[in-house]
């Protein structure tokens, strides 16, 4: 009788852990509403931005996405993480459901990517991702982003192919620290360490990788 009771709790806790699973799924079609509605003005629907400003989103891992969303945002009456004014006014209204499930569509988007477009600083771009500098403690970027800047999930995001204007705009944040929603400062610190020249350049070898 006590196997079968035990038997019947596993059964039933399985069962609740797996409908809360499900209530947890995100859902692309709430989450393409949520792109063509709020985020397809500047992002476009599936996610290609046709701007260098705004980030190509299409094929993002979609945990980065939400942390980002989540950090324009804020919480709890603190400060947004992120500070931009348009992203701030764009997210207040979007609800936990609304942010997973749009960064689940995009990230379910096929990326357009970029190119790489100066010659003149492909070594150097090459040499920073593959093996970074270490006579001044700069770590290759492929040991976060990957070889072929696909990401680590789910904290590092993806870079191939994304505009190089807009990763170069962001490591300058970043260096200024007027971007500081990195953990442990760590883009902060790496940034600090990177001339404008190499910033350069191993943003345009990102926007080449595949």
């Amino acid at each position: 009788m006590l196997k079968r009771s035990l038997l019947i709790s596993l059964l039933l806790t399985a069962g609740s852990v797996h409908a809360q699973d499900e209530a947890a799924a995100p859902d692309l079609a709430k989450g393409k509403q949520v792109a063509e509605t709020i985020c397809g003005a500047c992002h476009n629907p599936d996610g290609n931005s046709q701007l260098p400003a705004n980030p190509k989103l299409a094929g993002q891992i979609p945990e980065y996405i939400n942390k980002q969303l989540h950090d324009f945002k804020g919480a709890n009456g603190q400060p947004p993480a992120r500070v931009n004014a348009t992203m701030n006014a764009m997210v207040a209204a979007l609800s936990e459901a609304d942010m997973k499930n749009v960064a689940y569509y995009f990230a379910s988007q096929t990326l357009k990517p970029e190119a790489a477009t100066n010659d003149k600083l492909v070594e150097m771009g090459q040499r920073l991702w593959r093996a970074g500098d270490a006579s001044k403690g700069l770590p290759a970027c492929a040991g976060c982003h990957g070889p072929a800047g696909a990401g680590l999930p789910a904290q590092f995001p993806r870079l191939g192919g994304q505009y190089a204007s807009y990763l170069e705009t962001q490591l300058k944040a970043f260096q200024a620290e007027e971007r500081a929603n990195d953990p442990a400062s760590m883009m902060r610190a790496i940034a600090l360490k990177m001339t404008d020249k190499e910033i350069k350049a191993v943003t345009d070898y990102a926007a080449g990788l595949r």
